[in-house]
């Protein structure tokens, strides 16, 4: 849900690897052992095979200012894991004759642009060309505040279209949070009560559920960022979000829906295969995820400080399942430890080292730069102590010193080395290098 900063991709790499029935477990204790010392990583993760789980782990706390500790049982915010959750319940409404895949949307609301042309089909593949909501740049300023029905229907109507409906597809939370009112309207009853119905009951989910307010007395996360410790985030009111990305749930649930999904054991075959259909990499609340040749149904997610990623691999009947309420690190790299020790390929436990900034050194680095490789700039400002970046119409995020003149943001991947003589620096990201000048 949150807007990613900079650039956060799920991109899982390829090759040929065979599965190891048996996880190394002290090697990836020892991994996420390493993460939480360091102050890189706070969530959890479970891994399963053939429908029995074979490794799971917590690290970091779910409270950090209670110095409470997270379990297997810690429940997280899962971002827009939510969407396969609402995306089942839709197929769920079209196989009781409640809805049809292809009537549009114009009769639920009038005032979305080219609501007599979009289907819900094309809401469910990110093909109705809706404006993304979230990308609003004063979404973070009401994102806290309840919303009605009412209030969500104007702001997403007043955003208005990127592109003719089917033409193309774009991600857009407003798809599903539209589909969270159809839904209500279809049967007729509130989407948390949808949600416990057909799905957490009858596959048996015990700490899955649209998500309140937080609680850590309830064992749910409050999700943090990483500066200098760990800052709580705020909280996305859930009226905003819904079945877009407003759902708690734990690392085993998600497996657990996962594989009772796939497997035909909510939905009919027909309705899996229509939401396993990948169109300009879109299924219906469904991603494929690549890890060498192998290929993953899942979805990834995020909102405040929270991370997710979640998938479920067919041929070897294994899942995954990766929950965070606070990272300092890419959480691709984190999800590519966890594949890697759970199809025997190698990785590596990381190293941490840190550099000491001097802070006279500080004011050769601040200034404004931009690029003719790039149309944004990003502005380089300090704490005090720290730097700090800001792309264009981006939040700011933290540099940490690794080196004289280098310094890296490890969520997003990002590595800024500078050349303070020629006032200039080389960001590289994704195999990308783009050398970015003070104005």
């Amino acid at each position: 849900m949150k807007k990613s900063t900079f650039i956060t991709l799920l991109c899982l790499f390829g090759g040929v690897v065979a599965f190891c029935q048996d996880v190394d477990k002290s090697k990836l204790d020892a991994y996420f052992d390493t993460l939480e010392k360091n102050n890189r990583f706070m969530g959890s993760v479970a891994i399963s095979k053939n429908g029995k789980l074979i490794y799971t782990k917590s690290v970091g706390y779910l409270d950090v200012e209670g110095q409470k500790k997270p379990d297997e049982n810690t429940k997280y915010r899962i971002g827009s894991i939510s969407k396969t959750f609402t995306a089942t319940l839709v197929l769920k409404a079209i196989e009781e004759n409640k809805l049809r895949l292809n009537q549009t949307i114009d009769s639920y609301f009038p005032t979305i642009a080219n609501a007599e042309k979009i289907t819900i089909s094309q809401l469910l593949n990110h093909r109705s060309g809706i404006a993304n909501f979230t990308n609003n740049d004063d979404y973070l300023e009401w994102n806290k505040q309840p919303k009605s029905e009412k209030e969500m229907v104007e702001i997403i109507s007043a955003f208005g279209s990127d592109f003719e409906p089917d033409s193309k597809a774009s991600y857009s939370n407003s798809n599903y949070v539209l589909l969270t009112y159809i839904l209500e309207k279809a049967f007729g009853k509130p989407y948390a009560q949808l949600l416990d119905q057909y799905i957490t009951k009858p596959v048996g989910l015990s700490h899955t559920f649209l998500g309140g307010k937080i609680d850590p007395e309830n064992n749910e996360a409050r999700s943090y960022t990483a500066s200098d410790g760990w800052i709580r985030d705020s909280e996305t009111d859930r009226s905003i979000p819904l079945g877009a990305g407003a759902i708690i749930s734990t690392p085993t649930d998600i497996i657990k829906f996962g594989e009772a999904l796939l497997t035909g054991k909510i939905l009919s075959e027909e309705s899996v295969a229509q939401m396993e259909t990948i169109r300009d990499g879109y299924g219906m609340g469904l991603f494929q995820l690549p890890f060498y040749e192998r290929k993953a149904f899942g979805h990834s997610g995020g909102i405040d400080g929270f991370r997710s990623t979640w998938g479920y691999f067919p041929e070897d009947q294994v899942s995954f399942a990766l929950l965070s309420n606070g990272t300092a690190m890419n959480n691709n790299d984190v999800a590519i430890a966890v594949l890697s020790a759970t199809f025997n390929k190698p990785y590596d436990i990381p190293v941490f080292s840190s550099y000491l900034l001097e802070e006279d050194k500080i004011p050769q680095y601040l200034g404004v730069y931009s690029s003719s490789q790039l149309p944004i700039h990003i502005t380089i400002t300090s704490d005090g102590s720290h730097l700090l970046a800001q792309a264009t119409g981006q939040p700011s995020f933290p540099l940490e010193a690794t080196g004289k003149d280098k310094f890296s943001f490890d969520q997003a991947g990002v590595v800024i080395e500078f050349n303070p003589a020629e006032s200039s620096f080389v960001l590289k990201q994704n195999g990308g290098e783009f050398t970015f000048t003070k104005e």
